[in-house]
Formats: C-alpha cells, structure tokens, sequence
C-alpha cells in the first residue's frame, strides 16, 4: 500500500513562470491583484517575478515594482516571496526589493543551458559562486533545469543531475528543484530519479516542478510523493512553460494537484474554493484558455457519494 505525508508544500510559479509567456503586457495592478488573491487562498511561497532583463522577457519590465509592493506588504508574515534570478545582478535588484529566497536556473543539458541563459554550466555555476559570495544571507535554490530530458539532445543522463546537485550545494544552495522542463517525463522516471538524489544527498530540500506537456503532470506528482517528494512547483490555472523549449506547454495546475491531494487526505494549507477564485481572475483578465481542470469542473468534495 502507497504511503503518502500529511501534509504538501506548494510553492506557487504561476506570477512568474505563468505570466512570462503572455505576449500582451498584465497591468502591474492586475499582477498584484492576482498575487493576493492567491495568498489569500493560503499559498505560503510563490515565485512573483522574475529579474530578467525587459528585453528578453518584457513581462518582467515591472518586477522591482512588483516584489517591493508584495515585499512591504508581508514582511513579517508567513509568506516567503520569492523570484527567479539569472545573474547576480538580479539577485542584487530582487534582494534590494526585499526579496530574501530566490531561484537560479540551471540546465542539465549544456544545449538548453546555452539556448535558454546563453552560457554555459560551467559559466553558470561561476555566476551562482558569485551569488552566494556577495549576498550571504540570501536562500538560493536551484533549479535543475531539463532533469528529466532536453528538447535539443533528448535524455539526459541521471549523473549529469547528480553532478550539477553536488556543484550546486558545494556553492551554497539551500534547496534543489529538479524540473520536468518539457513535460517529457514518466511516473517510473520521476521516482527513479528522485530516489537517486535522495540517496546520494538524503538531507537536501528536494522539490519537483512539473509540467503537464503530455498529459503526466499528476502522475508524475504522485510518483514524486511515492519517492518522498513533498514540496512542488505549480501554476495557477496551468499557465507557463519554458519559452525557449520548443514544443513546451504548459504547468501543473495548482488547483488541480490541490484537489487530488485533498481527495487523498493529504494537506495543503490551500482552500481550494478561494483558491478556484484566483484563477477565474486569470480566465477572465488575464487569459481565457487555461490547461487546468478544476476551473472547469467540481471539487472531488462536491461529488455526491
């Protein structure tokens, strides 16, 4: 019989991996109005921005003004905000802002690292060095970016994770996310791999952000509770998908993984219902077409026995 834990993390990515990939700009105020909704709705971490340059990404363009507003607004509460950094001058715009925990992407793969940051691994773990030397007190976790396989050379080998894991950690990183970057990724994969770094680094934080290209977002969830997995990455609505992974689509809906946990006893912190409230905001201001299920559909509390 499957065991599961009591109780999930979430960590919600959907302000920035979701919005990144909207091509019309989101008014700076809908942003924020979506960001309190969802920690009204008991998310206690969320990516809220990224510190990109505009240029490569121009949804970013307001993100001081974002994580200064959420910053102010929550300091001295239980929400951690969090935002994607590629270099060390975004970890030192987004500590500036008040940030205090931010992801760095790495990639397994050299091709995607170099497609998608335009450096290599070995330039990338340079620049997380410098991170860590510079900002001591700021949490770094890494992104362990195609863990699961890469768009330009396929599957990516179980040691090259490993590798970049223990680089990582020699560099200071508090907590490791393995992500499914191109939603390439099986049940009996994610476990494998999951078990893998557990056992080679039993006493790290360990997260999994997984998309749902293919249909195993939820699958893959599960076999990453299976492994001893209890911290996920997911989007509201299911919005997002690496923009420089050709083909890629897609998030984990936050509302859709919070409903299986709830239909199998496992706590979130979520109430679903404000939760389903948000991502109606987003169907309605934001984007229409949404991959989640549950703005579609009812509660497994609401079937009838």
């Amino acid at each position: 019989m499957m065991e599961f834990p009591a109780r999930v993390e979430v960590v919600e990515v959907g302000p920035r991996d979701g919005f990144q990939n909207i091509k019309t700009f989101i008014p700076t105020a809908m942003k924020l109005q979506v960001i309190e909704q969802l920690i009204a709705a008991g998310v206690r971490k969320m990516e809220v921005t990224s510190f990109v340059h505009p240029k490569a990404i121009p949804q970013m363009a307001d993100a001081a003004e974002i994580a200064e507003a959420v910053c102010a607004k929550h300091q001295g509460t239980d929400f951690v905000p969090l935002a994607l950094v590629p270099n060390l001058v975004g970890a030192k715009n987004a500590y500036r802002c008040g940030i205090r925990e931010v992801a760095y992407v790495t990639s397994a793969s050299e091709q995607h690292n170099l497609a998608n940051i335009n450096r290599t691994r070995e330039q990338s773990l340079a620049e997380l060095a410098s991170i860590t030397a510079e900002l001591p007190d700021l949490k770094v976790r890494l992104d362990v970016a195609t863990a699961f396989g890469c768009p330009f050379q396929g599957r990516v080998n179980e040691n090259l994770v490993l590798s970049l894991i223990e680089a990582g950690l020699q560099r200071g990183v508090a907590t490791v996310v393995l992500c499914d970057t191109i939603g390439v990724a099986n049940p009996k994969q994610v476990y494998n791999l999951v078990r893998a770094v557990r056992a080679a680094f039993p006493d790290v934080p360990l997260g999994l952000h997984l998309h749902d290209t293919r249909g195993m977002g939820l699958a893959n969830t599960l076999a990453g509770l299976a492994a001893g997995v209890t911290m996920f990455e997911t989007s509201v609505g299911g919005l997002g998908g690496c923009p420089f992974a050709p083909g890629a689509a897609g998030n984990t809906a936050t509302e859709d993984m919070v409903n299986m946990l709830h239909a199998m006893g496992v706590d979130t912190g979520i109430d679903l219902d404000k939760y389903l409230a948000a991502v109606q905001t987003v169907r309605d201001h934001i984007q229409p077409e949404l991959t989640g299920h549950m703005v579609k559909a009812c509660k497994y509390e609401n079937l009838s026995e």
